[in-house]
């Protein structure tokens, strides 16, 4: 390609993803269809539209998914009060972290009946945001956990990458048990395991939480536990987790748990023996994330299937 023209289509790109920022500072976003915001954000990310009537990549294929298949039930699976109840319903009881409490306001919490260590979540929220982790009352900052939680509160999820699931969650605050690494264990991974209709294809090991002084490493390996070549979102780990004891349950238990579902990332931790629920996330980094090498991008569109 000739470099005037390259420089051209430089230059236009560059001010459609201005311009779609400059949209999102003055808030004139929230006021458009979700098919145009997706398409921006998409735009913005990507530097090409997204092929609506065909789509191939993952990524894409997300987008879709956010607009065309609105299952009221997905609702219920993406609050993490609800979610609870259905998991225990389906896997049974032992698969879920015990809940102290859910109120509407932080200032309703009577933290003289929480332990000594607990964490806070909102319900709506998604990824970690919204998260807050007391690992000891004599230290814990009430009063920044107290900020945080009211500005998620606040937050309109649903708005912010129009993930239609957020959009009617309850906004409210529950406390839950601290889960912490067991015996000589200094983290605690989180398995995230990618299912297509109820078949795991893929997982990544979220490593490094624990450490605040540490980036959070992910690694991706496919259905066997053997390495998958690319990355996306965070650095691989200078050394690859191990597989987990329970990696064959943990399979099982996402395959039930994503059945006649078209995809959803089902996430576990595992604690001495035991296997415990973390969250459903029907749409992985909202479907705008790179891999890097894009082929796998391709690969993962591959095992989605829409129609």
């Amino acid at each position: 390609m000739f470099p005037v023209v390259k420089r051209k289509i430089h230059t236009l790109l560059n001010t459609k993803r201005i311009l779609t920022k400059k949209l999102e500072q003055l808030r004139v976003m929230r006021l458009l269809p979700d098919r145009c915001v997706l398409d921006l954000k998409f735009y913005n990310r990507f530097g090409r539209h997204i092929n609506w009537e065909t789509p191939q990549t993952y990524n894409e294929k997300l987008q879709w998914l956010k607009l065309y298949n609105r299952r009221p039930e997905y609702t219920m699976m993406v609050d993490k009060y609800e979610v609870k109840n259905y998991v225990a319903k389906v896997l049974g009881n032992k698969y879920v972290i015990p809940t102290y409490g859910v109120w509407r306001r932080f200032e309703d919490i009577d933290f003289n009946q929480l332990p000594n260590q607990f964490v806070l979540k909102t319900t709506h929220s998604g990824g970690s945001s919204g998260v807050v982790i007391c690992r000891d009352k004599k230290t814990f900052d009430f009063k920044k956990a107290k900020t945080l939680l009211q500005r998620s509160l606040k937050t309109n999820t649903y708005l912010l990458d129009r993930e239609w699931p957020y959009k009617n969650v309850p906004r409210r605050i529950i406390a839950e048990k601290y889960i912490a690494p067991v015996g000589e264990q200094d983290d605690l991974p989180d398995y995230k395991f990618f299912c297509f209709d109820g078949e795991v294809k893929a997982l990544f090991v979220a490593t490094g939480r624990q450490n605040l002084s540490e980036d959070v490493k992910f690694d991706f390996f496919d259905e066997n536990y053997s390495p998958l070549p690319f990355q996306q979102g965070h650095n691989r780990a200078s050394k690859l987790p191990a597989a987990p004891q329970n990696f064959e349950l943990m399979k099982r238990l996402a395959s039930t748990l994503s059945k006649g579902i078209p995809h959803v990332r089902v996430d576990f931790y595992e604690v001495g023996e035991s296997v415990l629920f973390g969250e459903l996330t029907f749409f992985h980094f909202s479907g705008m994330m790179p891999f890097e090498p894009e082929e796998w991008d391709y690969h993962f569109g591959m095992w989605l299937n829409i129609r």
